[in-house]
């Protein structure tokens, strides 16, 4: 998958927990752990917005684009 998913980076830099982050953003622990993995097809911008907030920190440093070389250039 071209998109990266490094919150767990972002959580070691903060020093906090993935159970202590879910508590504070408004989410279950195992809907952040479905973010985590990278298996979750959308996150609301309101999460995002939320997660960023706690973790001080930009999209950009949660989520990464990868270019994929195994697929097909259309």
């Amino acid at each position: 998958m071209p998109i990266i998913i490094n919150l767990d980076v972002m959580l070691a830099k903060r020093k906090m927990r993935s159970n202590e982050l879910a508590d504070k953003v408004g989410i279950t622990t195992a809907n952040l752990s479905i973010l985590k993995t990278g298996k979750a097809k959308a996150i609301r911008f309101s999460t995002l917005e939320a997660i960023c907030k706690e973790l001080d920190c930009q999209p950009g440093d949660i989520m990464e684009f990868v270019e994929d070389d195994n697929q097909d250039n259309l």
